[in-house]
């Protein structure tokens, strides 16, 4: 009657689909309280009765091993003691570890370094400031180490994976700041270590000519914090370098006076570390001191370079095989009035680069197989013309293609 409708009309509404969907959904809320009032009932059932809910108990116990029943596939076994590692819980994988010769460390994933075919330009494995280049690189697992040897003669470690990963194009972190040394400690040498295996030994040689050899599993506490001593040195000594060997190589001395030493490494025994060491080489001339150690290898030859930048690079062969303690032959002919002196020495490969710094702030890199390889009687050919003034302070090896500059024209 409010809208003027006859009765035929109203019902003509109430018969569309509109009156049946609201039928059916009211319906649908009338079965859904039926079957919760069901579950209220069985549940205060279950509640009132202990068999029967040790009843379902039991079936759902056999249901589980009706569906789950195989064999396990994880062996339990009873394991060690104590807290879990860190290691534990990183993946061990492969990294590129480069270092820069002024100090900077990073680690980049191996899978960064994309395979290319000769000629390639490369990509940068580390951004360096222009007087820096990478001095530096091991390919280790995350669970290795990195021992750090500083010229006061103590051991530091660097974990693979505590070295900061900051992409293949970032500069890294000064390792002073990763590593607890002292003020004014430098580094000496480093090596990389899976494990403390006591088939690796250790060679150390120091300013004034003593050489000790210490079997690599001695410096297993080297991973506790501040490091520990691995050499015991006398009052005005440093160590220069240090080598890893498998305790049947040939080890080479080379003085700031041009001499070489060559000896077995057997002529060394394994000592403690806590231990001062044998005299390694003697010295013919006064104020001559050692100026590198490395380990022969028939492959490689060895490149002396002189104050003047005249150098040479001479097989191990040619330097005859001595007991340890001699004052060893001439590595390079240096003037008799005691101006030029040796600037370093290092072993090479044919396919290495290397890089000369001077005392003006200069560094020339050239090719090794562009230094013409010459008997140790020779006198040497002219690595780098130097200004007036000024004279080659050290030699280093570059390990890695120099990707910032521009690749030379593919052949």
């Amino acid at each position: 009657s409010n809208f003027g409708l006859s009765q035929i009309q109203a019902q003509a509404i109430l018969d569309m689909q509109l009156q049946r969907l609201t039928g059916l959904e009211r319906q649908k809320i009338l079965d859904e309280l039926a079957e919760l009032l069901q579950v209220i009932e069985r549940l205060r059932a279950i509640l009132a009765s202990d068999r029967l809910l040790m009843q379902i108990i039991v079936d759902e116990l056999k249901s589980v091993k009706e569906n789950y029943g195989d064999e396990r596939r994880t062996e339990i076994i009873e394991g060690e003691s104590g807290d879990i590692s860190i290691e534990d819980l990183i993946t061990e994988e492969d990294v590129a570890i480069t270092v820069s010769n002024t100090g900077y460390i990073k680690r980049t994933a191996i899978s960064t370094y994309r395979n290319q075919r000769r000629g390639g330009k490369g990509r940068i494995g580390m951004r360096t400031r222009s007087e820096d280049f990478v001095s530096h690189l091991f390919v280790a697992s995350t669970h290795a180490y990195i021992m750090i040897f500083s010229d006061r003669g103590r051991a530091y470690w660097l974990k693979v994976h505590a070295i900061p990963d900051v992409g293949p194009g970032g500069k890294g972190k000064s390792i002073a700041n990763l590593v607890s040394m002292e003020a004014g400690e430098k580094i000496a040498a480093m090596i990389c270590v899976k494990e403390f295996a006591d088939s690796l030994h250790l060679a150390m040689a120091t300013k004034n000519g003593i050489t000790k050899k210490t079997n690599l599993a001695d410096y297993t506490n080297a991973t506790r914090e501040g490091g520990l001593r691995g050499i015991k040195l006398e009052e005005g000594d440093t160590l220069i370098g240090c080598v890893l060997t498998r305790g049947t190589e040939e080890i080479v001395l080379v003085s700031y006076k041009g001499q070489a030493v060559r000896f077995k490494e057997e002529d060394l025994r394994d000592q403690g570390r806590d231990t001062v060491g044998v005299t390694g080489m003697r010295f013919k001339y006064e104020g001559d001191h050692v100026k590198t150690i490395a380990v022969c290898d028939a492959t490689n030859q060895l490149l002396v370079a002189r104050e003047d930048g005249v150098g040479k690079r001479t097989p191990f062969g040619d330097y005859r095989l001595i007991a340890r303690g001699g004052t060893g032959v001439i590595a390079i002919d240096l003037p008799e009035d005691g101006s030029v002196n040796v600037a370093g020495a290092l072993s090479v490969g044919e396919n290495d680069e290397v890089m000369l710094l001077t005392a003006k702030g200069q560094s020339i890199r050239t090719r090794v197989k562009e230094i013409r390889e010459t008997g140790r009687g020779a006198k040497g050919v002219r690595l780098v013309n130097l200004e007036t003034g000024d004279k080659l302070l050290a030699i280093a090896r570059i390990v890695e293609t120099d990707a910032q500059q521009e690749a030379a024209t593919e052949l």
